[in-house]
């Protein structure tokens, strides 16, 4: 086989001195189909190598654009949070302005209070106070807003307190019907409502009459505002009428208080708004 391949390699280069135009002609005719064959192969590997590259610069590109996403959603996150941080310190300090001004206004001496925290369990309606002992804070003493009456002070620690909303069934407050001057008690039920009881049979309360403190009992000057009647129910005895009070405080959203420090006197009207929804939403944290 080997001896083969030498004669017809050896035929070659002898052809390819004796005739060098014939050996000439020869090879075009057999090298350009074998040229077209290489051909195809190579154009088709230089396609894949320019696909292959513009695949990359694109990954790449789209890396890139996607890292700045990432780093642009990171910066907007911050700065989403920093924003909400200034909008929640602004509505503290539209709350504690209020709740300044209206601390200056009112005739007897209140101490502003911060709520911590709430009741998690049914047994009671309230909320402690960042107040306590030594801030001058004793049982009995009443809670307000400038929205109207909050509840009372039930015990104290050295540096917070114990306050009873005014829903809750163990507050009692003395509560005036501001239109007719008629009295009655203040009272929480357990399904956390308000009702006024002890109403005189003959007085024409109606819906929508504002009920605010009788300065006569608990820890409250007269004149705060309670609420107002939303029904008057129809009273187990003939004795006294009882009616259904919509308070003006929302309990839910308190936020900061102020303790009444001393009621008395106890005949100084303290001039709120009536109740309802302008009132409501100016105060802090109604």
């Amino acid at each position: 086989m080997n001896r083969i391949v030498v004669v017809i390699v050896v035929i070659a280069g002898v052809a390819v001195a004796l005739f060098p135009a014939y050996a000439q002609r020869l090879l075009r005719a057999v090298g350009h189909p074998l040229a077209n064959l290489a051909v195809a192969p190579m154009e088709r590997l230089a396609v894949m190598d320019r696909g292959l590259r513009d695949w990359w610069t694109q990954r790449m590109a789209l890396q890139d654009i996607h890292d700045r996403n990432r780093a642009l959603r990171r910066t907007v996150a911050k700065l989403e949070g920093e924003a909400n941080q200034w909008r929640e310190r602004v509505l503290a300090l539209e709350r504690f302005s209020a709740l300044l001004d209206f601390q200056q206004r009112a005739p007897v001496p209140t101490l502003a209070a911060m709520v911590i925290g709430r009741d998690a369990s049914n047994w009671y309606q309230g909320v402690m106070l960042n107040k306590g002992a030594e801030d001058g804070v004793r049982p009995e003493m009443g809670v307000i807003t400038p929205a109207g009456v909050v509840g009372h002070i039930v015990k104290t620690g050295r540096s917070t307190s114990i306050a009873l909303l005014m829903i809750d069934p163990n507050v009692v407050i003395g509560g005036l019907v501001q239109r007719t001057r008629d009295e009655g008690m203040i009272q929480g039920t357990s399904q956390g409502h308000v009702r006024m009881k002890y109403i005189p049979p003959l007085s024409s309360v109606k819906q929508g009459d504002v009920v605010v403190t009788s300065g006569l009992t608990g820890g409250f000057p007269r004149g705060v505002l309670i609420g107002r009647v939303a029904q008057v129910e129809e009273s187990e005895s003939d004795l006294f009428q009882v009616a259904a009070v919509d308070p003006a405080v929302r309990f839910r959203q308190l936020e900061e208080v102020l303790i009444v420090l001393a009621p008395h006197p106890s005949d100084v009207e303290l001039t709120l708004e009536p109740a309802g929804p302008s009132s409501a939403s100016r105060a802090p944290a109604p």
